[in-house]
């Protein structure tokens, strides 16, 4: 077993970095007090409770770091459910992908399975909701902490303008999506429209419409 930059290399290799004690049952005999060691040198992040993030290699081990929201946040669910199973949804998507240009304390994760919120460390908040994720049209994505699945801008503006209470911020939820029809593909957001109710697909006819009236 391998260690880089005084982190074994199964805590660093893991899917984001990221790890809960359970996962390490086979490497230390008492796992969470080597977590708890490891965090209180400055090699790890303790994220939300029970959940580890290592610091990427570029980070001094004495150096304050840790993850913005967005990254924590799908770190934490993927520790949860695996790698390339949740997917940032909704305001979380917004903010990713810049509709949203302010950092919100709240994000939405989507899951395969029931999740209750959850409150990380720094204070944010983690709302779930639960769908087929292996239906939501979402790519993968690059950060330092390493790669999750985000929805596209085009799935992310459908999903605002039908929950736009998801998260508790409508307001936002209604900015980003005006903001997306802006740039996003106009012919793709149809056709993922296509099997959506009659009332999403005219509240969507209805914010083109206005946001073509604006321009």
């Amino acid at each position: 077993m391998g260690r880089t930059r005084g982190v074994r290399t199964e805590i660093a290799g893991a899917p984001l970095r990221t790890v809960r004690p359970v996962m390490l049952q086979d490497v230390y005999a008492n796992p969470r007090k080597e977590l708890v060691h490891m965090r209180d040198a400055g090699l790890l992040v303790q994220i939300a409770p029970g959940t580890y993030t290592a610091k990427p290699d570029g980070i001094p081990p004495g150096h304050h770091w840790r993850p913005g929201l967005e990254e924590a946040a799908m770190a934490y669910a993927t520790a949860q459910y695996a790698d390339r199973v949740p997917v940032l949804y909704g305001l979380g998507a917004a903010r990713f992908h810049h509709a949203i240009p302010r950092a919100l304390g709240v994000t939405v994760i989507a899951v395969p399975e029931q999740h209750r919120p959850v409150t990380m460390t720094d204070g944010g908040r983690i709302v779930f909701t639960t769908t087929d994720v292996s239906k939501l049209d979402a790519r993968y994505e690059r950060t330092d902490l390493g790669g999750f699945l985000v929805t596209t801008p085009e799935q992310t503006l459908l999903d605002l303008l039908d929950r736009p209470g998801l998260g508790g911020m409508p307001q936002q939820a209604d900015a980003a999506a005006r903001a997306f029809v802006a740039r996003a593909d106009l012919n793709r957001i149809q056709e993922l429209a296509a099997d959506r109710t009659r009332a999403l697909q005219l509240k969507l006819r209805k914010l083109i419409q206005e946001t073509e009236g604006e321009q």
